[in-house]
């Protein structure tokens, strides 16, 4: 089982941020993508929420597949 900290889990925030600036995307398209609702691409890129377990991982998926660091 792995275990993410708040520090991993801002840092696979970051990236996704990172991917949605350089692709152009709005937070509710990538929110379509990713699979959650707009305001929560926008709560997680201000710090405001944190993603729960699964969406971590999804995240971290998402990532590795777009080859994102």
């Amino acid at each position: 089982m792995l275990i993410y900290t708040n520090k991993d889990k801002m840092k696979l925030i970051k990236g996704l941020e990172s991917y949605r600036l350089k692709n152009k995307l709005s937070q509710r398209k990538l929110g379509e993508i990713v699979g959650v609702h707009y305001t929560t691409i926008n709560e997680w890129e201000r710090g405001k929420r944190k993603p729960n377990k699964i969406q971590t991982y999804n995240i971290m998926e998402f990532l590795k597949k777009h080859k994102i660091d």
